[in-house]
């Protein structure tokens, strides 16, 4: 499948003050505090890595769904060129299916499994990664190959950088991106979870996707005194971001870091399908209620806030899934059968429960922790890994203890 042309002289003119500019407005706003960065920024064509994505329409369809209109050099080639450059995310990838640039239609609703991250985050993840010159870095997730080039730029020696993906597909087109603008790292389609042993160790594993767990695979192949950079993740869709040492005892600890950030999970740890939560529902029917101490809104509110008390429910329930129904809030365990509901009756949530875990009693003790200790930030709290085991804890704080799945 072809992708339309992207570079020409009048478009490559036309973006190079868009570049300036956005290397501009990202050191103003302290994110390229190292001139090798701002070099790099203000070098990477971003528009010849996204031939094509998708911008949200102002209107829904017609089920209350979103709209998301197709963008290329075609269909309109100044929106697609100032999006480009433009801080944003841009999808390119719907539910695992290539869109035809050259023939773009309309989607409704889906899952984004790819994109072109906002250049913000990209400078902010290798930043705080910590990349120096004479590094050699994996980076799981090439996704358009632009956060590659960043950091092919940044080195000066393509050698440097290996790049992986799972999408066969995505990674042919980073592929032509790169090498179209002179970049040469190590390609291969592969399972990001299982790192990439030819070119190991590493001195830094930066993940451009979530996991549940640090995978075994990237503590062997980063080298003693590397560092591996994620976004942690879950199926309540909890985010927080680790930085880790690794040690020479094949351990490594680090801490979170602090902010709200969030990444596509690795396609392979997505969340199993729960089915209908009317039937889960039937299984805490019989239940006795009680008042739920804390109201379910608090891990929902598009707070910052809220973004860390999801995390830390997930660390507490991590293998619950919510989901809402009318006023009817769902938490379902589809690995050990357990279930939970909440419903508002008379201005208060009533809390159903039924099956070994317990879910919202879980969840509830961690929030009750959380708010005693003064509802710290997820800066103050701190990441070691094993072989044998993972576990989250605050320093000092009773209660705030976890181990992952």
């Amino acid at each position: 499948m072809s992708t339309p042309a992207v570079t020409s002289p009048d478009i490559d003119t036309a973006a190079a003050p868009l570049r300036r500019a956005l290397a501009g407005q990202l050191t103003g706003e302290g994110l390229l505090v190292d001139p090798a960065w701002r070099s790099a920024v203000e070098t990477v064509p971003r528009h010849r890595f996204v031939p094509g994505f998708y911008l949200r329409a102002a209107h829904r369809s017609g089920d209350g769904l979103p709209v998301w209109e197709p963008v290329t050099v075609q269909t309109d080639r100044d929106r697609w060129l100032e999006a480009a450059y433009t801080d944003q995310t841009l999808i390119t990838q719907f539910d695992g299916d290539e869109p035809d640039w050259n023939h773009p239609t309309p989607r409704t609703g889906g899952a984004p499994t790819s994109s072109s991250t906002l250049p913000s985050l990209v400078v902010r993840m290798w930043a705080d990664a910590d990349l120096c010159d004479g590094h050699t870095v994996l980076e799981i997730g090439t996704g358009t190959g632009y956060s590659t080039a960043l950091a092919c730029e940044r080195l000066g020696d393509s050698g440097s950088v290996t790049s992986i993906d799972i999408d066969p597909h995505r990674l042919d087109e980073a592929a032509s991106a790169l090498h179209g603008c002179g970049y040469s790292p190590g390609l291969a389609a592969a399972d990001g979870l299982y790192g990439y042993r030819p070119y190991s160790p590493y001195d830094r594993v930066v993940a451009a996707c979530s996991v549940r767990t640090i995978p075994d695979t990237w503590l062997a192949q980063t080298r003693p005194g590397g560092k591996i950079l994620t976004t942690l993740s879950g199926w309540l869709y909890g985010y927080a971001r680790v930085l880790l040492t690794v040690q020479r005892d094949d351990t490594a600890e680090g801490p979170l870091l602090p902010g709200t950030v969030s990444f596509m999970a690795a396609r392979t740890q997505n969340p199993p399908a729960f089915g209908n939560p009317a039937h889960w529902a039937t299984l805490t029917r019989d239940a006795d209620p009680r008042p739920a101490r804390h109201n379910p809104d608090r891990l929902t509110e598009p707070t910052s806030e809220s973004f860390f008390a999801r995390f830390l429910a997930q660390l507490a329930a991590p293998n619950a899934q919510l989901g809402t129904v009318g006023d009817t809030v769902h938490l379902i365990d589809v690995t050990t059968g357990s279930a939970a509901t909440l419903t508002p009756v008379d201005g208060v949530w009533q809390a159903r429960q039924s099956g070994p875990a317990q879910i919202w009693d879980a969840i509830e003790t961690a929030l009750d922790a959380w708010d005693e200790a003064g509802k710290p930030g997820p800066g103050s709290f701190h990441m070691q890994i094993s072989r044998q085991q993972q576990s989250i804890r605050h320093p000092t704080a009773q209660g705030l203890s976890f181990t992952l799945p």
